[in-house]
């Protein structure tokens, strides 16, 4: 396999031809000149809507940043012209390896996606050496294209979660809903009341508010009170954590009423007698 073709795939790129590989003599930089293959080249398209569309000029050249080589940030060049879209007037060509818009590859971008579910966003800067705010846009542009695919994300579904989870020091919260059935996150908003909860709903619509049947919570008024209200044909659904929970409290409360007065270590315990049916 010759040295062009490992570096397309080791980008994880399709529909790309390498023209010429350049490391800069002082700073950790590799620079990728790349061009679409001539079957993606005889087909142009608009980058906002991916119809074809003519040709308008040659554009300019352009930069994307690419997954790291080690220690070398890897970025790809090319000349990316602009066509004429009926929908979208002039408009940037869409490419093989980014989405419109973008200064980093499809697969930078997936990247930065996996991570999300399971590290902070200061993490993910520090490991793929990015500013704090990109990882944010890249998760926008990821998350739109998602959306744009799955189509109504909140149709169907019937069984949903809904819980709080502090995200900073000084109670800052997020109400985040859940889909029981498929597992997808469905809506995150910042602040936990009643209105966070009513936000949900409203987007949900009254036709889908009737068709839930089970909502999971904490038992917080904050969130019964309103499903009560919006979803009355699902079954509010307590969590084990909190239900052992108030177990527990009930039985401390029944220990303080039997215990003795304090001082008085050795005052009878009264015994209620039992009736037998």
């Amino acid at each position: 396999m010759s040295g062009t073709k490992v570096e397309v795939r080791a980008a994880g790129i399709e529909r790309t031809v390498v023209e010429e590989v350049r490391v800069h003599p002082i700073d950790p930089v590799k620079v990728v000149s790349v061009r679409p293959d001539r079957r993606w080249q005889r087909r142009p398209r608009c980058g906002v809507c991916r119809q074809r569309a003519p040709l308008y000029d040659r554009g300019r050249r352009r930069r994307w940043r690419s997954l790291d080589e080690g220690l070398l940030q890897v970025c790809f060049e090319a000349d990316l012209p602009r066509v004429a879209c009926p929908e979208h007037g002039v408009a940037i060509a869409a490419v093989p390896w980014a989405r419109h818009g973008a200064g980093h590859t499809i697969p930078f971008d997936e990247t930065v996606a996996w991570f999300a579910p399971g590290a902070s966003k200061k993490l993910i800067s520090v490991l793929l050496r990015i500013n704090w705010h990109t990882v944010g846009s890249v998760l926008q542009r990821v998350m739109a294209e998602r959306d744009g695919q799955d189509g109504d994300r909140l149709a169907g579904i019937t069984r949903i979660g809904i819980d709080e989870v502090s995200f900073a020091k000084g109670q800052k919260y997020l109400t985040v809903v859940v889909d029981h059935d498929s597992g997808r996150l469905l809506y995150v908003v910042e602040g936990r009341s009643k209105k966070t909860v009513h936000g949900f709903l409203d987007l949900l619509g009254a036709e889908r508010c009737g068709a839930l049947t089970h909502v999971s919570a904490d038992g917080a008024e904050w969130i019964s009170a309103v499903v009560g209200e919006r979803a009355p044909n699902a079954a509010l659904c307590l969590d084990p954590f909190h239900v052992v929970k108030w177990a527990g409290d009930a039985l401390d409360e029944v220990r303080r009423q039997l215990s003795p007065p304090s001082g008085d270590s050795h005052a009878p315990v009264p015994i209620v007698p039992m009736q037998i049916e």
